[in-house]
C-alpha cells in the first residue's frame, strides 16, 4: 500500500524564532526533495515574510492561500490577493505583509542546479532569540539536545558549536564541528569565513579541520 499524508493547516503546530511566526510543512510530512512552509498574519499589517535575500542562491515560489498580501521585492510593491503566485530569484530583497487578516503564504524554495538537502533549520529556529540576546551557553544546550535527536541534520550540530564557540567552550566547540563537517562537507567552507567561529579560529584543532 502506498504511503500518503494528509493535513489542514490548522493541524501543523506554529514555530516561532521571534519574528515572523511559520507552520513547518516539510518537517510535517518529512519531505525531503523540496522546502516548503506555510506563513500567516493573523492581522492586517502584520510582517509575513522576513526581510532577507538568498545568499546561497536558492529561488522562492510564494503562493498566497487565503486574504490579501502585499509583498516589497527590492523596493516595489506588489499587490496579492488570494490566487496569486510571485516568483522571487536569489538575489531579490523580499519582505510581505498581511493585507487582510489571516492572510497566509505558503512558500517553497530550491537551489537550481541543485538536489534539495533539508538542515533541519526549523529545529534550531526557537532558539534564535537565545542566541540574539547573547546566551550562547543556554542555546548550545539546548541545541545539542535536538541535535543529537536529529543526527541527519548536521547543520544542527554546526550551529550548536558555533554557540559553543561565542560561550568559550573551545574543546566542545572543536569537537561538535568535526563531527558536523564529517557528516556534511558544504560546512566547511562556511566554517572558513564564519564570524561566530572567530574566538576559536587560533585553535590547532580547529585550524586541522579546515586543511
Amino acid at each position: 500500500m502506498s504511503a500518503y499524508g494528509v493535513a489542514h493547516l490548522d493541524d501543523i503546530d506554529e514555530l516561532d524564532d521571534g519574528r515572523c511566526p511559520w507552520r513547518p510543512v516539510r518537517m510535517h510530512f518529512d519531505i525531503t526533495s523540496f522546502g516548503i512552509n506555510a506563513f500567516t498574519g493573523r492581522e492586517a499589517g502584520d510582517r509575513i515574510i522576513n526581510e532577507h535575500d538568498e545568499e546561497d542562491g536558492d529561488e522562492e515560489l510564494y503562493f498566497v492561500h487565503s486574504g490579501r498580501a502585499r509583498f516589497d521585492l527590492d523596493g516595489a510593491s506588489v499587490d496579492a490577493p488570494a490566487g496569486t503566485f510571485v516568483f522571487v530569484p536569489a538575489p531579490v530583497t523580499r519582505t510581505a505583509f498581511a493585507e487582510e487578516p489571516g492572510t497566509t503564504l505558503i512558500a517553497l524554495g530550491g537551489t537550481p542546479g541543485k538536489a534539495y538537502r533539508p538542515g533541519g533549520w526549523e529545529l534550531w529556529a526557537p532558539l534564535v532569540p537565545l542566541c540574539e540576546a547573547g546566551e550562547y551557553a543556554q542555546a548550545a544546550d539546548r541545541g545539542r539536545a535536538i541535535a543529537e535527536a536529529h543526527p541527519e541534520y548536521p547543520d544542527l550540530l554546526y550551529n550548536v558549536a558555533c554557540c559553543e564557540s561565542l560561550a568559550g567552550r573551545t574543546d566542545d566547540a572543536v569537537a561538535h564541528l568535526r563531527v558536523a563537517l564529517e557528516d556534511a562537507e558544504h560546512l566547511r567552507s562556511l566554517a572558513a569565513k564564519d564570524s561566530d567561529l572567530d574566538p576559536i579560529r587560533a585553535d590547532p584543532g580547529f585550524k586541522a579541520l579546515l586543511v
